[in-house]
């Protein structure tokens, strides 16, 4: 049986959304998709346990028990503890048996609820789902309703129906982000993007057994990214202990089912606010934890009569109430933590600098030291919410002195906001963005460019008291803005390229095998000139790209790539039997920086970006590889292995293809299936023909065209004239005001109707012998011979002529009815390769045909084929980078004041010359 694909279900899921989408806002209808997820889980994953049992209890048994008694057994609860307990109202057929009957939301409510009744850990989580409620002026209809379920009904959701155990987790948190991102602003209160997630965790780097907390849980993306994180170091992420809370009861419910999509179900999420309510509190105290990571709403209004536990928590002092919460919640996180605990939050960059009450809180903060780290994060990172944001990171008083010594009285300043990559409606971090933080966060060190620009800087705590009276402004510390473009006045009078100038670019230009004498020759101690044979600016990119060294060098990191491929793809066609993604990550991480990081062209970020993207993109694809073929089968288990792998994306492809709800048209289907890499490579002869057809096609449709409008084709000015009609005008579609070949097939038509009746008349014309009796009487013949023409003659030449003009019309017609003949055979079989059935048939078949070599060498290929096309982006980019100072300098100084006035005396001089001739004509 076929799995299920994570793009598959995802898609799947989303379009469900899609009978909502005009119903209301995605910030209402969210809860509904959820809920009927998890209904429809819920109710799979309990019938195949109770089937299970069924089966264990009259098959499996070595004394049968008889079914009415197998039955009893199997619906005991303790039976089914690895499974919700699902009433007989609340199961998947109840609810399909039933759809047609009148109150459609009242039957699904009545089958959501039973569930949070029969298990305590569900309390609060379904019931304030209501598909009854009224929305606007009316309640969603019954049909509406019906279309959702029976979209929900169409795949079975258990476990085993997956291609990796975890998938059910990773599409549920794609239908968070997609939801957040039409939820525009509301989005942005209970998602923070993955790769901000991402970069928390790697900061706090949580490990085995650690209590990880979030007091702004949201959709619970930063705790399950912990213990995924957990598990990417080769730990064993079922032992953290995972903590959270959320204000908004909806936003928690969304939380609770997010864990248990991710198999989480120990994990302890409240709802309330955690100002006035928090939660997490035992024997009167506060609990505390090891790691604290969250992303709290800005600039949140409060009522400080109502916070808990202040002298606790809040030591620092009160914010303003009016939107002023930001570090209220951020001294409730530093009060949880343990003595050797770390907090890394996102906050507003206003807390940085705000005077007042905030001024004050920042200061106890610097003068308890408890500050470690101010990260600022490039803009428009967050749904709905334009504001400019940092990451404070944290350690309770006395922290860094007992457990980062080296770090006590300091703080660093990091200001990546230049460092970010540009989506459709937002940015993010690439992951050589994230490892350049972490790597910095990590070094606690100063990082400067050569041109004075600062990304990373290291600053007492004395110095922010005393010379910046307790402002973290990050730009106070870490100005990252480079100094303006040096304009060389001498240079720009007298030509000469300053040498200052080239020597703070020599760095760039010989990393990428570019020495400056390749490019430069000396003018005096102060400057260069650019070598002779450079006379354009256009010449200076083919130069270079061309330069023997710079080839070298780039074929030099190709080569390396090669061979560190060649070492180590060995390991990645030994996944199925390891089946250690993370020996995979580590051993990939380490020696690709080995190797490359010495050849100097791309800095050791980019290095770590490459490998680090490919993994994250490729994730699920490696987890299928090694996921059991049979789940519920006892272990061991083979691992589905690469055929497994191949056959997840057949059926994602072709299910896309016949999937009757998409209403996209059948070409944007099959540029979609044909996009894919692994369909490439499975069906390269039907993508080459398919490509060949389309060509061959075009080219015979231009021939026809160019024959319809008489390309290479003689015809006279009067013919011309005769079949041309200005009035006409030649259409978007190629249509044409004049047709040679219409006017061939007309003067044929012609032709043959008056050959037809010339042969008529010459048949009438010709004598005919009267019969009398047996015998035949001649036709008496004039004596003598007429002036008058002889019409049987006449008619003979007509004949001949038209005759003749029939044969050269058919053999002027002649290739293009070739033509025509050729490109309907062509146009046929363009349609039927076309045809999505064709399509699914190709590649099933291409899917049947291969051995399971052959499915190890594809997804090698790609594996190769992904990391050297990533590596030639960044090679590319530097090389740009090369390419754009050297003619940044060629535009600022090759032409010279001097030259400009030459040209200027030069056009003077052509201009008082004309003058002058002018003047003497008029004399």
């Amino acid at each position: 049986m076929r799995k299920l694909t994570l793009s598959q279900l995802g898609r799947h899921l989303y379009r469900a959304a899609d009978v909502l989408r005009s119903k209301m806002d995605a910030s209402e209808y969210d809860i509904y998709i959820f809920g009927l997820l998890f209904l429809k889980r819920v109710s799979d994953e309990f019938d195949e346990a109770y089937h299970r049992q069924i089966r264990k209890l009259t098959v499996l048994r070595e004394r049968p028990l008889p079914m009415e008694d197998a039955i009893r057994r199997a619906k005991d609860p303790s039976r089914l503890s690895d499974v919700f307990i699902v009433p007989d109202e609340s199961k998947w057929t109840h609810i399909m048996e039933n759809l047609h009957k009148p109150g459609v939301g009242e039957l699904l409510n009545t089958a959501l609820y039973p569930i949070e009744d029969h298990n305590p850990t569900l309390e609060g989580v379904l019931k304030h789902i209501n598909y009854a409620r009224q929305v606007g002026k009316t309640t969603l209809s019954d049909d509406v309703l019906r279309t959702l379920v029976r979209r929900f009904g169409r795949y079975s959701l258990r476990t085993e129906d997956f291609e990796s155990p975890d998938l059910l987790g990773a599409a549920y948190e794609y239908l968070i982000s997609q939801f957040a991102d039409s939820a525009g602003k509301k989005g942005g209160e209970f998602y923070t993007p993955r790769d901000v997630v991402r970069l928390l965790v790697r900061l706090l780097k949580p490990r085995e057994g650690m209590r990880i907390y979030d007091p702004c849980v949201g959709s619970g993306g930063m705790l399950i990214q912990s213990k995924d994180y957990v598990e990417e170091q080769g730990g064993d992420g079922r032992t953290l202990s995972l903590f959270g809370q959320d204000s908004n009861g909806k936003v928690w419910a969304i939380c609770k089912m997010n864990m248990i999509f991710h198999n989480v179900l120990d994990a302890d999420i409240a709802n309330d606010d955690v100002l006035t309510k928090p939660a997490h509190i035992r024997g009167g105290e506060l609990e505390h934890f090891d790691r604290v990571i969250s992303n709290p709403p800005f600039s949140q209004d409060y009522n400080s009569k109502d916070l808990a536990l202040p002298e606790v928590r809040f030591i620092y002092g009160n914010t303003h109430e009016k939107d002023q919460a930001d570090l209220m919640f951020a001294q409730h996180m530093l009060a949880v933590l343990y003595q050797d605990g770390i907090m890394a939050t996102v906050m507003p960059h206003a807390v940085l600098f705000r005077s007042g009450p905030v001024k004050k809180i920042r200061k106890g903060f610097i003068q308890d030291d408890v500050l470690e780290a101010v990260i600022s994060l490039p803009p428009n990172l967050f749904f709905g919410t334009g504001i400019p944001a940092c990451i404070l990171v944290m350690r309770p008083k006395n922290g860094k002195k007992l457990y980062a010594p080296e770090r006590a009285g300091k703080v660093l300043f990091i200001n990546a906001d230049a460092e970010y990559a540009s989506g459709s409606n937002q940015n993010f971090l690439r992951p050589e963005h994230i490892e350049k933080i972490v790597d910095t966060y990590e070094k606690f060190c100063r990082v400067a460019d050569s041109t004075g620009a600062i990304y990373a800087n290291v600053v007492s705590t004395e110095v922010i008291a005393k010379e910046h009276d307790y402002d973290l402004n990050i730009r106070r510390y870490a100005d990252n803005i480079p100094p303006p473009e040096p304009q060389d006045v001498h240079a720009h009078l007298f030509g000469g390229i300053p040498k200052t100038e080239v020597a703070e670019k020599e760095t760039l230009l010989t990393a990428h095998g570019l020495p400056i004498q390749a490019i430069f020759v000396e003018r005096n101690k102060d400057y260069y000139d650019f070598i002779p044979t450079l006379h354009e600016l256009y010449e200076i990119k083919p130069f270079i790209e061309l330069y023997p060294s710079v080839q070298a060098k780039e074929q030099l990191l190709k080569d390396t790539f090669s061979q560190w491929w060649q070492l180590h793809e060995q390991q990645l066609r030994n996944l199925p039997q390891a089946r250690s993604l993370k020996d995979l990550r580590s051993s990939f991480m380490t020696s690709f920086d080995i190797v490359l990081d010495p050849i100097g062209l791309l800095d050791p970020y980019k290095i770590a970006g490459i490998i680090a993207r490919w993994w994250y993109d490729n994730l699920y694809d490696l987890k299928t590889v090694i996921a059991d073929v049979s789940p519920n089968d006892p272990p061991p288990q083979p691992a589905r292995s690469f055929p497994g792998l191949i056959e997840s994306k057949v059926a994602t492809t072709t299910s896309m293809l016949t999937d009757e709800e998409d209403e996209r048209d059948k070409t944007e289907k099959r540029e979609e299936a044909l996009s894919n890499k692994f369909i490439q490579r499975l069906i390269p002869d039907y993508i080459r023909e398919l490509s060949q057809t389309e060509i061959l096609v075009a080219d015979l449709q231009q021939q026809r065209l160019d024959f319809e409008r008489g390309e290479d084709n003689e015809i006279s000015d009067e013919e011309d004239d005769e079949y041309f009609d200005e009035s006409e005008n030649v259409e978007e579609n190629e249509t044409i005001s004049k047709n040679y070949a219409k006017e061939l097939e007309e003067r044929l038509k012609a032709s043959r109707t008056a050959l037809k009746n010339a042969e008529k008349q010459l048949l009438d014309a010709k004598p005919r012998g009267k019969k009398s009796g047996n015998s035949t009487q001649a036709q008496t013949l004039p004596l003598f011979a007429s002036n008058e023409p002889d019409p049987i003659k006449q008619l003979t030449d007509e004949v001949e002529r038209l005759s003749q003009e029939v044969a050269e019309s058919n053999a002027k017609l002649e290739p293009y009815r070739q033509i025509k003949a050729q490109l309907a055979v062509a146009q046929k079989r363009l349609r039927q390769i076309k045809e999505i059935t064709y399509l699914v048939q190709t590649i099933e078949d291409a899917h049947t045909n291969l051995t399971p070599q052959q499915c190890e060498d594809i997804v090698l290929n790609i594996a190769h084929d992904d990391l050297a096309s990533e590596l030639e982006r960044y090679l590319i980019a530097h090389r740009y980078q090369v390419i754009s100072s050297v003619e940044n300098w060629w535009n600022k100084y090759e032409v010279t004041l001097q030259d400009i006035r030459k040209e200027r005396d030069k056009a003077e001089q052509k201009l008082a010359k004309l003058l002058k001739e002018l003047g003497d004509l008029n004399d």
